[in-house]
């Protein structure tokens, strides 16, 4: 299976924005569609880094980075936003060989580590995430706890 993160344009962005994470799991993310707005305001232009997940060259997934290169705090810099995976594409590994890539992605542009946050009771991705050795860092970003993988 061939797996790549490509960024998001004029030809797949509608695509991206009908993706949907099933029903129990839409407590723990922001839609796409928000998400990319977020991304195209001023503040966050040269800091979102927002991507398509294909399979085999079909849409299934998306993801959005923060890097905050000019952030103070060097421990804070680097962040993955949003990761998700079409409810009709989960259950095909999709999941693991996405963070796989995105990993490679932080690690080749020159990150020493990621964050991320998320609810405490979305067991099945802190799972995913403990399995590529991200692990809790005892702070919280507003109501999501915080978890980090060192490079």
């Amino acid at each position: 299976m061939n797996l790549e993160l490509r960024k998001i344009d004029d030809t797949n962005k509608a695509a991206v924005e009908l993706l949907e994470v099933s029903d129990s799991q839409k407590q723990y993310i922001a839609s796409n569609k928000s998400s990319l707005e977020t991304a195209m305001k001023e503040e966050y232009r040269e800091i979102a880094r927002p991507f398509a997940i294909y399979a085999d060259g079909k849409i299934v997934g998306f993801t959005m980075f923060a890097f905050e290169l000019t952030s103070s705090d060097p421990n804070d810099r680097y962040w993955l936003w949003r990761f998700m995976i079409d409810k009709n594409s989960q259950g095909n590994g999709y999941g693991s060989l996405a963070l796989e890539k995105i990993i490679d992605y932080f690690k080749s542009h020159g990150a020493d580590h990621i964050l991320l946050s998320t609810k405490e009771n979305n067991t099945s991705a802190i799972s995913l995430y403990h399995k590529y050795q991200f692990a809790e860092t005892g702070e919280m970003n507003d109501d999501e706890i915080v978890l980090r993988l060192n490079l």
